[in-house]
């Protein structure tokens, strides 16, 4: 039975990951939207000023005192995605699909099937069905900072592989799939670079699995309890009850997502500096130099990610559950 759940968990989340990778990119590029861009150096060529008397001064440039002028309106998700379309191409809003897959195999069998044990375990009927709430919260938090850990790798070469196209032609990485990405990383930057931010990773792994699977659940058996009837467990129910999961777990999950993006996409200077010393260090930059909303970024693409992707993750997993349930 333990197998059983880590099948099922496995394949309905590389189909949710796979279906929804787009909107997961665009999410990704809003995030560091707030980021300095790297920029040339700018280089002063002073003016020589040639008299009569064949001699030559320097004339220094002046400095001109312009209007300060309004930040520009940051673009939303749609005017991003056909930014992407428009400068890379309709084949740039699946960057790091390989990744995805990778990341779903790990990260998300490796939750779905040990939420599923511990669900079962820990109900009194063994079912998972009498599981009170607060235990199925423990259980995801659980379920998902294992499952971060595992798939960790995975989710440093899907950030950087869909971070790329915004960087300078002679800046990026252009890494040729996912397993190329992370042999370069751990050549390059060593192993240990495999694992950056995988503690907020884990963090924002922990809030996802309890804020979505508690939900889902708990939602689906409320639903169920008002319908009642042969037909309270249909597809609707399976559609309601994913939704609401999505848009608790989105809300949940937010900040911690822009952090982790932004140190998983950190790159070193020249010097060998990085622009954040750790979590606490980025989140407080981003407060200060774009405000506390900031930690917001990319929240309506969240929430248009996470939606239709725990519709259908939840959805599929309901179907595999039913041609599975004979073995």
């Amino acid at each position: 039975m333990g197998v059983k759940g880590f099948v099922e968990g496995g394949i309905a989340s590389i189909v949710a990951g796979c279906s929804t990778h787009p909107l997961d990119l665009i999410k990704v590029r809003m995030q560091l939207q707030g980021e300095p861009a790297p920029a040339p150096a700018a280089q002063l060529r002073p003016a020589m000023a040639f008299h009569n008397g064949g001699g030559a001064t320097m004339a220094l440039p002046q400095h001109h005192h312009l209007p300060t002028m309004a930040p520009p309106r940051k673009p939303g998700p749609i005017s991003v995605g056909a930014q992407i379309l428009r400068s890379e191409g309709p084949a740039a809003l699946f960057s790091g699909l390989s990744a995805t897959v990778l990341r779903q195999t790990l990260y998300s069998t490796t939750r779905m099937g040990l939420y599923d044990i511990m669900k079962k375990k820990w109900s009194p009927n063994g079912d998972g069905a009498s599981l009170p709430l607060h235990r199925k919260i423990a259980a995801g938090l659980l379920a998902g900072g294992i499952g971060a850990a595992v798939g960790n790798p995975a989710d440093v070469a899907m950030v950087r592989m869909q971070a790329d196209g915004r960087l300078p032609l002679a800046e990026r990485r252009n890494y040729k799939s996912v397993g190329d990405a992370i042999l370069r990383m751990a050549r390059q930057e060593g192993v240990k670079s495999l694992w950056t931010g995988s503690t907020l990773t884990v963090n924002r792994a922990m809030i996802v699995t309890a804020a979505q699977l508690s939900t889902y659940d708990q939602a689906k058996e409320t639903i169920v309890g008002w319908r009642h009837g042969e037909g309270a467990d249909s597809l609707g129910t399976h559609v309601a009850a994913s939704f609401t999961a999505g848009i608790v777990a989105a809300a949940a999950s937010n900040p911690v997502d822009v952090i982790k993006t932004r140190i998983m996409n950190m790159q070193k200077g020249v010097d060998g500096s990085v622009p954040y010393a750790g979590a606490v260090d980025c989140a407080m930059k981003t407060v200060r130099a774009e405000g506390p909303m900031a930690l917001y970024r990319g929240f309506v693409p969240t929430v248009c990610r996470q939606g239709p992707f725990t519709v259908v993750l939840f959805v599929t997993l309901e179907q595999v559950k039913k041609l599975l349930k004979d073995f």
